[in-house]
């Protein structure tokens, strides 16, 4: 049974989700992780049922897509197969502005892959992500998430240690400030050292911390977020020093963090999450600011905790104190001025 919706009249821009198809699963072992448990039920997320959750009951006005692999190119150049997903995510993105769904925007803004590891070659990438993206490509999302323990990530083990350190893909970064464009970045709770260093090496560049880091608590952290909570508060506090990184409040629903509310059955209410959640998105406001935190819905990821009505009206509950400007930028406002998004 759905909930009341609350405020239901608050303009919203959702600045992180995805688009999928067909998705499968390698093996059984892979099948089996919680991560994939979860997502299960969205086999299948295009704009029919991104419309779904967006026309809910919350005044959702626009989104932004974030990279998952979907739609590369088939052939030609691997490094310019991504370029494949923000054609497919901008085809997306001039369906909805057409109007003929209402006046929502649809992948107003478009975050892509491209392989900072090229080093100088990723240039042309980005080129031809920005000819391709219509207006709406707006940075590029390169994954850093790694743990030893394997059964953390599970089948989202792609990278080795330390990605954002590296000198090759550090100069792949450079390039992105230069032309205008953000870096989402995600990693774990004990990589945000990394992350910090990537920020302070260039303050120039517009950097967005994916799901406040992505506290722990499965695998070796299982039980642990209480006792890791300052360390992560503490690297929380010293990311926001540097003024071109801003945060998005969310992904706590995912397998990672392992809260209670993950898989519960009855699902866990509104209030429950806000209590679950509310210490790490109000340590993130207090640090950053309203103009430096946007939330963030992360779906169809976050499924496996709630639903899309249930999941805005969580975060409704943690900024009920807050002001009317401080609402705006945090539901609206910070998403629309990082991505620079055209919502006319």
């Amino acid at each position: 049974m759905q909930e009341t919706i609350l405020d239901p009249d608050l303009l919203i821009v959702d600045p992180h989700h995805h688009l999928w198809d067909n998705r499968t699963y390698a093996t059984p072992e892979v099948d089996a992780h919680p991560f994939m448990t979860a997502i299960k039920p969205a086999r299948r997320y295009l704009l029919d049922e991104l419309r779904a959750d967006t026309e809910s009951g919350h005044n959702i006005v626009a989104t932004v897509f974030v990279e998952c692999g979907a739609y590369y190119r088939g052939g030609g150049s691997p490094d310019l197969k991504p370029v494949g997903e923000t054609e497919f995510v901008n085809g997306v993105a001039a369906m909805s502005a057409s109007g003929m769904y209402g006046p929502f925007r649809a992948c107003a803004g478009i975050v892509s892959k491209a392989d900072l590891l090229l080093g100088d070659a990723v240039k042309p990438v980005l080129e031809a992500h920005i000819r391709a993206g219509g207006g709406r490509f707006k940075g590029i999302r390169n994954s850093a998430s790694f743990d030893a323990d394997k059964d953390v990530l599970g089948p989202l083990n792609r990278v080795e240690a330390g990605l954002y350190r590296d000198a090759t893909f550090r100069k792949g970064f450079r390039h992105l400030g230069e032309m205008g464009l953000s870096f989402d970045a995600w990693l774990l709770e004990p990589q945000l050292p990394d992350v910090i260093d990537l920020a302070r090496a260039f303050p120039d560049t517009t950097l967005v911390l994916d799901h406040v880091g992505t506290p722990l608590g499965r695998g070796v952290y299982t039980g642990k977020l209480p006792e890791r909570f300052d360390l992560w508060r503490d690297n929380i506090r010293e990311l926001a020093k540097s003024p071109k990184v801003v945060v998005k409040l969310g992904g706590l629903a995912m397998a990672f963090c392992n809260f209670p509310s993950f898989l519960a059955e009855p699902r866990a209410p509104s209030e429950q999450l806000a209590s679950e959640w509310g210490p790490y998105i109000e340590t993130c406001i207090e640090a950053f600011g309203p103009d430096r935190c946007m939330f963030e819905s992360n779906f169809p990821v976050d499924m496996g905790s709630c639903s899309y009505a249930t999941l805005w009206n969580a975060f409704k509950h943690i900024a009920n104190g807050a002001s009317a400007t401080e609402k705006t930028a945090l539901f609206s406002g910070t998403a629309t001025k990082v991505y620079s998004l055209d919502l006319t």
